[in-house]
């Protein structure tokens, strides 16, 4: 009996070490036997990968079917002097939609257009524009003048679908003349000042058209954009500005984009749109003891938090007496609007991302460079500093102001107010931008209406003409009439102006 014992515990111990092997093999196993399922689901397309889903060399973002295409023609010089900057690609392929184009259906809702009044060139006005078509805008009013205006910019602007231009004529100003926003005391503190209080009546009257022509394209929404500003529509199930809007309930008039500015990182940037990544957000995306408490680092001694204005941008459903207010905001002749402002979704302002674009903005305005004279020129105060410096310093002088105000390069800096919230980081308009590029969607733009420019050259047609081309046919002219048919009403509060954040004293406003 006694000699049994060692026996038994011989035999446990043995059976404790098979069960242990067994268990580790098990473990081993299992997921080797898991990741080769996940494999093999992938490979058969049986599974979506986040990670790879917003991976910037992933071809489809959120919202967008996945198709192919090919761009068959060959990209060629365009001899424009911009494809440098709009690149070019061995692969014209773009997976977005099936080609360049973007051939909108009618059963896209809701039908959203963007108007802008713009002196740019491709460089800017290419990218800006196939970046909202991936937003999921569907038509362009663009008011040229100046370089948009000229013919190696604004024939090739033509040839895209969904882009209306419209070029600042005689007639165009005549029928403008007659609208009954010069009698209306809205906008009257703006009349007859010369620079930025120009451009701001000149884009009302602009905007004030734009509604007519959105009505007669069944636009269902209609958003006032600058050239130097995309629309982030963040907070929405997809990264798209058609499904955020498709979201907005039914009784609401006006959605509110609060901007941000970009916080360039260098002084040599040439492609803002796919260079910049960093952005300062809107007190009205911080908490307040954030934006307070981080003000004067967050300011680096400039007038304001902001370099330009604060009071961001708005789309405004189409309905029955809408007309402008200002270049921020829409308003109605009948009632007040009801409007709500997006929490996350916001306008980013890409504000002096080059070094160039202070002689740029110089070279716009006629007015002296003092300190008096500015003051009737530009409403923020950096636009009157920044006017000062590029007419009066010299170009060195000038390079050390701008990486002084406006060039982050303060890494420890920059941290920080990450950390903090009051910058932020965002890579998908870069990330689709650049897509657009590698793919030569611009490229192809311009080669495409160089065929039709040639065609055209070659054919006995006198020219190239465009029924968007206000002042030089029957149905423009009734448009311009049409806006000006709106009943008279009572005096309406003044136009919103470009605003800038609140500062300091706003603690004391708030107490």
């Amino acid at each position: 009996m006694a000699g049994s014992r060692p026996t038994t515990s011989i035999s446990q111990t043995s059976s404790a070490n098979v069960f242990t092997s067994r268990l580790l093999l098990l473990l081993t196993l299992l997921p080797l036997t898991l990741a080769a399922f996940a494999f093999l689901l992938q490979w058969r397309g049986g599974l979506t990968d986040p990670i790879t889903r917003w991976s910037p060399d992933h071809h489809e973002f959120p919202g967008m079917e996945s198709t192919s295409g090919s761009i068959k023609d060959t990209v060629r010089n365009s001899g424009s002097g911009c494809t440098d900057l709009l690149g070019q690609s061995h692969s014209l392929s773009f997976p977005y939609f099936r080609d360049w184009k973007f051939g909108f259906g009618s059963d896209l809702k809701p039908k959203i257009c963007i108007t802008t009044s713009t002196s740019a060139g491709l460089e800017q006005t290419l990218p800006w524009i196939f970046y909202h078509k991936v937003m999921g805008v569907s038509t362009f009013f663009l008011f040229v003048e100046g370089k948009a205006a000229s013919p190696t910019v604004s024939k090739v602007l033509e040839t895209i679908p969904g882009v209306k231009v419209i070029y600042r004529t005689r007639e165009l100003e005549e029928q403008q003349a007659k609208s009954r926003i010069w009698n209306e005391t809205w906008l009257a503190s703006f009349f007859y000042k010369p620079c930025n209080y120009e451009l701001f009546v000149k884009q009302s009257l602009n905007m004030e058209m734009a509604i007519v022509m959105a009505r007669e394209a069944g636009m269902d929404w209609i958003i006032h954009l600058d050239t130097d500003e995309l629309i982030h529509p963040a907070g929405a199930r997809e990264y798209s500005l058609r499904q955020l809007l498709l979201d907005v309930p039914g009784n609401v008039d006006m959605v509110i984009f609060p901007n941000y500015e970009s916080s360039v990182e260098r002084d040599d940037i040439k492609a803002p749109f796919s260079e910049v990544s960093m952005f300062k957000k809107n007190y009205d995306h911080l908490p307040k003891d954030v934006y307070f408490g981080n003000y004067k680092e967050a300011t680096r001694g400039n007038p304001n938090y902001f370099l330009t204005y604060g009071n961001g941008k708005s789309a405004a459903r189409i309905q029955d007496h809408l007309r402008p207010n200002g270049a921020h905001r829409w308003h109605n002749y009948m009632k007040t609007p009801n409007e709500v402002k997006l929490e996350e979704a916001a306008v980013l302002h890409y504000t002096y991302p080059k070094f160039s674009d202070l002689t740029s903005r110089r070279d716009r305005c006629g007015c002296k460079p003092t300190k008096e004279d500015v003051k009737r020129c530009f409403m923020l105060e950096f636009d009157r500093a920044a006017f000062i410096i590029a007419s009066t310093a010299t170009e060195e002088e000038m390079l050390h102001w701008y990486r002084e105000r406006i060039v982050w390069t303060d890494k420890a800096l920059n941290l920080k107010l990450l950390r903090k919230g009051i910058l932020t980081r965002i890579y998908a308009p870069m990330v689709i931008v650049q897509r657009l590029r590698e793919t030569g969607v611009f490229t192809s733009v311009i080669a495409s209406a160089q065929k039709v420019l040639s065609s055209v050259t070659n054919s006995s047609t006198a020219g190239v003409t465009s029924s968007s081309k206000i002042g030089h046919d029957g149905e423009s002219k009734a448009t311009a009439r049409r806006v000006l048919q709106i009943p008279d009403n009572a005096s309406f509060s003044s136009a919103i102006p470009p605003l800038s954040p609140p500062g300091l004293e706003g603690i004391y406003m708030e107490m």
